[in-house]
């Protein structure tokens, strides 16, 4: 599995960790080095951009992993289903 793809899965993880009923839609290549990421729980719908090194970094460094973690609980506190 490559780092890019690992790091895909790690940010499911997280989304799921969250909120299991969130639904994650990761392109499968990044536009401008950055992924635009669908979150959705129920009709509700929300984006977050995140860049491909913070996607490969989420496993690797705590720092990122943290920061992207706080970033989808804000973006899930959003969805208003």
């Amino acid at each position: 599995m490559s780092e890019i793809e690992d790091g895909k899965q790690r940010f499911i993880e997280m989304v799921k960790a969250v909120d299991p009923a969130v639904t994650v839609v990761i392109p499968t290549v990044a536009s401008n080095s950055l992924f635009l990421i669908s979150l959705s729980k129920g009709r509700a719908r929300k984006f977050m951009t995140v860049s491909e090194d913070d996607i490969v970094d989420i496993a690797l460094d705590d720092l990122i992993h943290d920061e992207v973690e706080d970033r989808i609980r804000e973006t899930i506190s959003e969805l208003k289903p």
